[in-house]
């Protein structure tokens, strides 16, 4: 595999998404790497998630979901989950890849359109 280009590196991110249930996890995943938006999705089972929702505490069961992606494709991205997802206010958060396996991180970069 070709090495990963210095620029590469600091323009990965992955995106963290809480979903309601396996079946919208698994929704979003197919059509966001079907789309070409991000190379690897991985689905990680419930949590227990704990937040302030309509004036009190809530606490209910969730899946999260991970994607990894191109900056450049993170707002396409967003409002493309925006769009699938049952949430009012999803949680889509963007963190950025810092470092890892090379050969994976040219993977992510060449694999997104």
């Amino acid at each position: 595999m070709n090495k990963v280009k210095s620029q590469t590196i600091g323009t990965l991110q992955w995106l963290y998404v809480t979903t309601s249930s396996i079946e919208e996890a698994k929704t979003i995943a197919k059509t966001i790497v079907e789309e070409r938006l991000a190379a690897c999705a991985n689905i990680l089972g419930d949590i227990q998630s704990i937040y302030w929702w309509d004036g009190k505490v809530q606490d209910g069961q969730e899946v999260a979901l991970i994607l990894k992606t191109r900056q450049d494709l993170v707002p396409k991205t967003i409002e493309r989950i925006k769009a699938l997802h049952s949430y009012d206010c999803p949680c889509v958060i963007a963190l950025d890849i810092h470092d890892g396996n090379p050969d994976y991180l040219n993977w992510i970069a060449t694999q997104t359109l």
